[in-house]
């Protein structure tokens, strides 16, 4: 069961705003609750954030997340003060209608908007209007470009969903950014776990928070690139396919609820991935089974092909409504994910020889 401190930290660290290329108000939060758990905690250049324990051990294990949010951009300002958008991240325009904004300029201030959208008796002839990136817009009650100026708003300018963490059902969590904040949650909670149960590792772990997962995996590649890891354990979400729409036998059939989800796929290393199924046997976790094979779309894919590979493998949260402003996750499979991880980092410390020689 999550508990209260827990419980906060999560709260906190969804609602911050922590889009692809500016992530550190998300990294401030998470590096705070990290840091007394772990050794030494630092960032690098572009903003992925690391903790480590046993930083002097020549053996390396990193658990990682990433903590970007997909986000829009302010792309165009019209004379009449309407602006038009452009993705960060795979944001998708279908959803726009109706939603409320923030726009955020300098100094932390932030400017409320909505994306506006013409009234169902005004498209009658034009039934072939859908929203797309060309048409969708963002009203800031301004009327003309030189007000929207004088409000701080400019090309560049980062846009989010004001959409807040709550609890649905007792049993899901629901937010903008579970993809990925919740790996960042489950992957604190594990060194937590760690520190309380006085385990003495042998290897160094990092403990990574990945920043432009969301554009090609970019903060994985750089991070990996200087810690040199031996192996890496990624958690992201995946595509819970039992809502409607999805089709199965392509996707795969995953379910809210019904435990965390281990991948095979290319990039993934054999002896890494039976041993979480092992682990989660012998624990008595339930688990599901993801095939991805051209390849993961996650964070594992940059590790595994990084300096001269690494033993990778992924743990995914299933996930409703990827990349919409209200994703959810059930917390069965996040409390048991955190088991997992812990688990499996034990038993990698007790059979130390086997996976790092």
């Amino acid at each position: 069961m999550l508990k209260n401190d827990s419980i906060e930290f999560l709260k906190n660290y969804l609602n911050s705003f922590s889009p692809t290329g500016d992530e550190c108000i998300g990294q401030k939060i998470w590096m705070n609750y990290i840091k007394s758990y772990v050794e030494k905690v630092y960032i690098d250049l572009y903003g992925t954030a690391v903790g480590i324990i046993n930083p002097n051990y020549s053996k390396k294990l990193i658990i990682e997340a990433h903590v970007d949010e997909i986000s829009w951009y302010v792309n165009y300002i019209d004379d009449d003060g309407l602006i038009y958008v452009t993705r960060n991240g795979g944001m998708d325009h279908q959803i726009t209608p109706s939603k409320k904004v923030l726009i955020h300029t300098k100094n932390g201030k932030t400017v409320c908007g909505v994306f506006g959208w013409p009234a169902i008796h005004t498209r009658k002839s034009y039934k072939e209007i859908f929203p797309q990136i060309k048409n969708i817009f963002i009203d800031v009650g301004a009327s003309n470009k030189k007000e929207v100026q004088d409000l701080g708003i400019y090309v560049g300018c980062m846009i989010s969903y004001p959409n807040q963490f709550f609890f649905m059902n007792k049993k899901f969590i629901v937010s903008k950014a579970l993809d990925n904040k919740i790996g960042g949650f489950i992957i604190a909670e594990a060194i937590k776990m760690i520190i309380k149960n006085n385990i003495d590792l042998k290897y160094g772990l990092y403990i990574v928070n990945s920043v432009q997962e969301e554009i090609g995996l970019k903060g994985a590649k750089m991070i990996s690139n200087n810690i040199k890891p031996d192996i890496a354990i990624i958690t992201d979400v995946t595509h819970d396919t039992s809502t409607p729409m999805i089709e199965k036998k392509v996707m795969g059939d995953i379910k809210c609820g019904l435990g965390p989800v281990i991948t095979y796929a290319p990039s993934i290393q054999k002896k890494i991935r039976d041993l979480l199924i092992n682990t989660a046997i012998n624990n008595k976790i339930k688990f599901q089974r993801l095939v991805s094979s051209y390849g993961t779309g996650t964070d594992t894919d940059a590790f595994a092909y990084s300096n001269q590979g690494v033993s990778c493998a992924l743990v995914s949260i299933p996930l409703k409504y990827m990349h919409t402003s209200l994703e959810v996750v059930n917390k069965y499979d996040v409390e048991k994910s955190i088991i997992l991880i812990f688990e499996t980092l034990n038993n990698i410390n007790n059979d130390y020889k086997k996976f790092f020689y």
